[in-house]
C-alpha cells in the first residue's frame, strides 16, 4: 500500500525523559491519518505530529460521533519490535464504528498505516522492560454542522506515545470502590462500544474516588446495581477457590483483548473460567470467607492490575493481605514475556515487524 510521507525536520526525541516516562504524555514525531469522503477511504498519509485545523462545528465536538483504539509495540530481547494482537483490536474498532454509524476499515489500511509509522519512529520505543510504544488508533467525524445526523466525511488517524506504568502503583495492588449512586452503562447503550462516550461517563465519580483515596471505580449494572461489571479502565476477574470468575460479555461492557488473553491463558494451563454474573454481596461475602483469593484487572494499558483491596457502602475487604497473588503474577509474567520475546508464543498473538 502507497502511504504518501513527509517526515518532521526536527525530531522531539532529545526533549523526552526514557528513564522516567509518563503515561500518554510524550508523542513520537509523526502521525498517520487518512480521510473518509464521498463515500470512499483517500489517500493514505504520514505527516509530523501537530496541530489540525478545524472548525467550531465540528460535528465531533457536538454529538460525540468517535471511536477509538489502544495497543502496544514492545521492543524485545531479541531486538525484534512485537505488536500483541492487533487484529483483536482492529475487530473491536469495527465493531465500535458500526455501533457509531461509522465506516469501518480495511486491515490493510488499519495494519499497513500502523506498520510504516513505528517503522518511521521506531527510535521511540522505549528499550526498558516494563516500558512500551502506545499505540492510539482513533477516528472522528470531519462534517461542520448543528444538527443531530449522521457526519458523510471522517478522518482516521494513528499516533503513538513511548509509556512506562499505567497506574502510579505500577503492579503493587489498587484500592478500589464500588460506583454507589453512579451508573456508567446499560445493555443496549454504548458499555460494549470503545467511544469516548463511554469514558466521559465515568469521570465525575472517578473524581470522587480519588478524591476517597481509591485509585478507581468498580462498577455495579445500571438497572439492579448489584451485578458487578467491570473498572473504569479495565475488565475485572476473581479467583475462588482457584477458578477465575468474570463478568460476562452482555453488550454493558468491553470485550477487551487482554481479557480474552487471559482467558485463554488459563484455559490454557487447565485453569477453570467461569464467565458468569457475580455479585457484589457474593465478592465481599467470598472475600471474608477466604475463599476469595485473589482480584486482577486486565486491560492494554496496565496488563494485569492486581486489587488490594474494595470497598463498598461502608464495607472493606482485603483481598491477598493488600499483596499481588500468584495467579496475577503467573499471568502478568507470561503475557509480558510474550511480548517483549523472552518466552515462545503458542497462540500466535504477537506479530514481528
Amino acid at each position: 500500500m502507497k502511504i504518501k510521507t513527509r517526515l518532521t525536520k526536527k525530531s522531539k526525541i532529545k526533549e523526552v525523559d526514557f528513564d522516567n516516562l509518563e503515561f500518554g504524555v510524550d508523542f513520537s514525531d509523526h502521525m498517520y491519518y487518512v480521510d473518509f469522503a464521498d463515500g470512499a477511504w483517500k489517500e493514505p498519509r504520514i505527516e509530523p505530529y501537530g496541530p489540525m485545523k478545524m472548525y467550531p462545528a465540528l460535528s465531533t465536538l457536538h454529538y460525540g460521533q468517535a471511536v477509538f483504539e489502544g495497543l502496544k509495540a514492545f521492543l524485545g530481547v531479541d531486538g525484534k519490535v512485537r505488536l500483541f494482537r492487533p487484529d483483536k483490536n482492529h475487530e473491536r474498532y469495527n465493531m465500535s464504528c458500526e455501533r457509531m454509524c461509522i465506516p469501518t476499515l480495511s486491515w490493510e489500511l488499519w495494519f499497513e498505516g500502523m506498520k510504516k509509522l513505528i517503522e518511521v519512529d521506531r527510535e521511540w520505543i522505549p528499550g526498558k522492560r516494563g516500558c512500551s510504544l502506545y499505540i492510539r488508533p482513533f477516528i472522528f467525524a470531519t462534517d461542520n454542522f448543528l444538527g443531530v445526523r449522521v457526519s458523510y466525511t471522517y478522518r482516521f488517524m494513528i499516533i503513538t506515545s513511548p509509556v512506562g506504568a499505567y497506574y502510579k502503583e505500577g503492579l503493587n495492588p489498587v484500592k478500589l470502590i464500588t460506583s454507589g449512586e453512579f451508573v456508567r452503562a446499560v445493555r443496549g447503550g454504548l458499555g460494549a462500544v470503545k467511544t469516548p462516550a463511554n469514558y466521559a461517563a465515568s469521570l465525575y465519580p472517578g473524581e470522587v474516588a480519588k478524591k476517597k483515596g481509591f485509585t478507581q471505580v468498580l462498577w455495579l449494572d445500571g438497572i439492579e446495581n448489584r451485578y458487578i461489571e467491570e473498572v473504569g479502565t479495565m475488565n475485572i476477574m476473581f479467583v475462588i477457590d482457584g477458578t477465575i470468575v468474570t463478568p460476562p460479555l452482555e453488550g454493558s461492557i468491553l470485550p477487551g483483548v487482554t481479557r480474552n488473553s487471559v482467558i485463554s491463558l488459563a484455559k490454557h494451563w487447565g485453569v477453570p473460567v467461569e464467565e458468569r454474573k457475580i455479585t457484589i454481596d457474593e465478592v465481599m461475602a467470598e472475600a471474608k470467607s477466604g475463599r476469595l483469593q485473589e482480584v486482577f484487572g486486565t486491560g492494554t494499558a496496565a496488563v494485569i492490575s492486581p486489587v488490594g483491596w474494595i470497598q463498598h457502602n461502608d464495607d472493606m475487604v482485603t483481598i491477598h493481605s493488600g499483596e499481588i497473588g500468584p495467579m496475577s503474577q503467573k499471568l502478568y509474567d507470561e503475557i509480558t514475556a510474550m511480548q517483549y520475546g523472552e518466552k515462545p508464543d503458542p497462540f500466535g498473538w504477537c506479530i514481528t515487524l
